[in-house]
C-alpha cells in the first residue's frame, strides 16, 4: 500500500485507452464519474496476463468530493429508521445471490483464485449482509429507571458520520462486507477505496448497490493508491477507518488515523502456526492443512504458514503433506479441476521465490519446490506451485516472515508445551490451530495459545459473520474488529442520557 510500483503505472488520458481496455470510474454522490488524474494502472489477469481494465490513480480532491457527498447524505440517512435502512440490504442480498456467478468469475479473473474459492468468498460477503440486517436489535441500547429517586438513565447508540474502508487485493468481494453493511445499517455513510490491483469486483458490487435505490451519497467509491489512502486518513470529515493489509501498512494507517482523531480498525499480516499431534487423524489433517496452506495460493491472512509436528507426528505428516502438495493441480481458476491459481503479480511471485531460497540458505530443505512451474497454456502467468520447506530453523528470519504465498514450513518439536511456547513468541497473533483427538490437549491449546482466531481440527479458523474477525499482537491495531456485534460497536458512538421530570401526578 505504501507505493505503487507493484503494477505498471501509465500516464495517459482517457481517450487514449478506451480502445484497448475499459477505463474504470469513481462512484460519487450517485454518479459514475471519470477521474481527473493523468495516472492509471493496468488491471492484469494474473493467470493469463491479459489486461482487463485500466484503473485511475485518483486525486486527493476526488476523495474530498466523495467525503463531502457522504457528509451531505448523512444528514438524512441517520434520520432514516433502522428498519428502513436495512431494506436496501435485503435488496442487495437478493442481487448478490442473483449475480453470484458473474461476480465470482470477475474475482477469479482479476485475483487469480479458483472459481470455487471465489464463490465461497461471496458466500461470506452475503452472510455479513444477512447479519447486518439485524441492526434494529443489534444497535439497541439499555436503560435503568430510578437510578436516584425520580431520575432515569439510559444509553443509546448513534452513528458516527462518514466512514471509510481501505480494502486489500486478496478478497475483493468479501472483506469490504466485513464493514460496509454494518456501517450503513447503523446510519453512517461510507467511502470505499478498493485495491488498485483488483478494482473490478467492487465496480460490479457498486452497480448492484445502485440498483437497490440506496440514496445518493450513502456509499461512494474512489479508485487509487497511496494518494487516496492518505487523503482518506487526513480528511476532517471522515470519522472512522477500516483497513485490511500488511502489518507495516496497518500500523501506518492506524497511527495516521489516530493522529487525526479517527477511530481505526486495522487488520495486519500473519504467520499462522498449526500444531499436529501424534494422535491426530492424519488423513483428515493432511487434507485440511493442504487446503489451508495452498488455498487461494496462500494469499490470505488465515493461511497456515508453519506446521509444527510434535513427537511421532513428524514422519507421517511430512510424507503425507509432501505427496498432497506435489499432486495439487495448479492452473487457471476458471478451468474445471484446478485446485490452486496464480499469485497476484510477477513481483509477488519473485518475492516468494526469493523467500524460498532464503529458507534454503538458512538450512531448511526444499522438500517440495514450486518455483518455475510449467503451466501449459499459461506460461506467462504468475504461478508458484505448492512448496514445502522442511526443518526450518525456528530462530531464522523466515520463520517470522509472512510469505503470503503457497509455502508451508515444517518445524519439529518434542512436546505440545514447546510448540505453544514457540507460537507465543511470535509477533503475530491472527490464527493458531491444533490437530488432535485429545480434548485435554485441545483445551490447553485454546486456553494458552496467543492468537485471536483459534482452530481445533480446523485449518482456516474464519469466524462466521456473527462473530468478530479477531486478531492479536501485530496482526491487529485497534480495539473493535470487523463483523458482528463488534462492527456495530465500532460504527456507533454511545450517548448516555440522565433525565428527571417534575412529578406529573401533582398536576391532577
Amino acid at each position: 500500500m505504501g507505493s505503487v510500483p507493484l503494477m505498471r503505472t501509465i500516464a495517459l488520458n482517457t481517450s487514449a485507452i478506451m480502445g484497448s481496455s475499459p477505463v474504470l470510474q469513481n462512484y460519487i454522490n450517485g454518479q459514475w464519474v471519470a477521474s481527473s488524474t493523468t495516472e492509471f494502472l493496468e488491471v492484469v489477469n494474473p493467470a493469463t496476463t491479459e489486461v482487463l481494465a485500466t484503473v485511475p490513480l485518483s486525486l486527493a480532491s476526488e476523495v474530498d468530493q466523495a467525503a463531502q457527498a457522504a457528509a451531505t447524505a448523512f444528514v438524512s440517512w441517520r434520520r432514516t429508521p433502522a428498519s428502513d435502512r436495512i431494506q436496501y440490504l435485503f435488496k442487495l442480498k437478493a442481487l448478490l445471490e442473483e449475480h453470484l456467478e458473474s461476480l465470482a468469475r470477475t474475482i477469479t479473473m482479476e485475483c487469480g483464485k479458483t472459481l470455487a474459492e471465489s464463490k465461497g468468498e461471496l458466500r461470506r460477503a452475503i452472510e455479513n449482509v444477512e447479519v447486518a440486517c439485524g441492526i434494529p436489535m443489534m444497535m439497541q441500547g439499555y436503560n435503568s429507571e430510578d437510578i436516584a429517586r425520580g431520575i432515569d438513565e439510559f444509553m443509546i447508540r448513534q452513528p458516527l458520520g462518514v466512514t471509510a474502508i481501505i480494502a486489500p487485493f486478496n478478497f475483493p468481494g468479501m472483506i469490504p462486507f466485513w464493514f460496509m453493511p454494518y456501517a450503513i445499517a447503523c446510519g453512517n455513510t461510507c467511502v470505499i477505496k478498493p485495491s488498485e490491483k483488483v478494482p473490478l469486483t467492487l465496480q460490479q458490487i457498486m452497480q448492484l448497490l445502485e440498483q437497490t435505490g440506496l440514496p445518493t451519497g450513502v456509499v461512494n467509491l474512489v479508485n487509487g493508491a497511496k494518494t487516496v489512502v492518505d487523503a482518506i486518513l487526513d480528511h476532517p470529515t471522515i470519522r472512522a477507518i477500516s483497513f485490511v493489509g500488511s502489518t507495516p501498512i496497518a500500523r501506518y494507517v492506524y497511527s495516521r488515523a489516530a493522529a487525526n482523531g479517527k477511530r481505526a480498525q486495522c487488520q495486519g499480516g500473519a504467520k499462522n502456526p498449526v500444531i499436529v499431534l501424534p494422535d491426530a487423524d492424519m488423513e483428515l489433517t493432511t487434507r485440511i492443512m493442504a487446503d489451508s496452506a495452498f488455498g487461494c495460493a496462500g494469499q490470505r491472512c488465515l493461511a497456515a504458514s508453519v506446521a509444527i509436528t510434535v513427537g511421532a507426528a513428524k514422519q507421517t505428516f511430512t510424507e503425507a503433506i509432501a505427496d498432497t502438495a506435489q499432486s495439487r493441480r495448479v492452473g487457471y481458476g476458471l478451468e474445471d479441476g484446478v485446485q490452486m491459481g496464480p499469485v497476484i503479480t510477477a513481483q509477488s511471485r519473485d518475492r516468494i521465490h526469493h523467500l524460498i531460497q532464503q529458507g534454503a540458505n538458512s538450512g531448511a530443505t526444499v522438500l517440495v519446490d514450486g518455483r518455475e512451474p510449467a503451466i501449459p497454456g499459461y506460461e506467462q502467468g504468475y504461478f508458484v506451485r505448492p512448496t514445502i520447506l522442511q526443518n526450518l530453523d525456528p530462530t531464522s528470519e523466515l520463520a517470522h516472515t509472512e510469505i503470503f504465498g503457497p509455502v508451508l514450513s515444517l518445524i519439529h518439536l518434542e512436546t505440545i508445551d514447546d510448540a505453544i511456547a514457540l507460537i507465543n513468541q511470535g509477533q503475530y497473533g491472527n490464527m493458531a490451530c491444533l490437530f488432535t483427538s485429545s480434548g485435554a490437549a485441545a483445551r490447553k491449546f485454546r486456553y494458552e495459545a496467543e492468537a485471536g482466531n483459534i482452530g481445533i481440527n480446523i485449518g482456516v479458523a474464519a469466524p462466521m459473520a456473527f462473530f468478530p474477525f479477531s486478531g492479536w499482537k501485530d496482526s491487529f491495531f485497534g480495539d473493535l474488529h470487523g463483523q458482528g456485534q463488534q462492527a456495530v460497536e465500532f460504527f456507533t458512538q454511545t450517548k448516555v442520557v440522565v433525565e428527571r421530570w417534575q412529578d406529573w401526578t401533582r398536576q391532577f
